[in-house]
């Protein structure tokens, strides 16, 4: 995605018809990807399709000589 197109990421699911809050592990992990903008995670456990630990997390900084 381009870095002048960000779209908001919505923190509900739609099932079925009727819209739902996100559970909060879900929001948390979102937010995560999203502050760290590049990088890697190698491990991310889930239990009962929630995630709950990243284990082994790698964030990259990109250094671009046209900027």
């Amino acid at each position: 995605m381009s870095e002048g197109i960000r779209r908001p990421t919505p923190l509900t699911q739609i099932i079925g018809e009727v819209e739902h809050p996100l559970p909060a592990a879900w929001r948390e992990f979102i937010r995560f990807c999203r502050d760290l903008r590049h990088g890697e995670i190698e491990r991310l456990s889930i239990q009962d399709g929630l995630p709950v630990l990243a284990e082994v997390t790698t964030r990259k900084i990109k250094f671009n000589r046209d900027r």
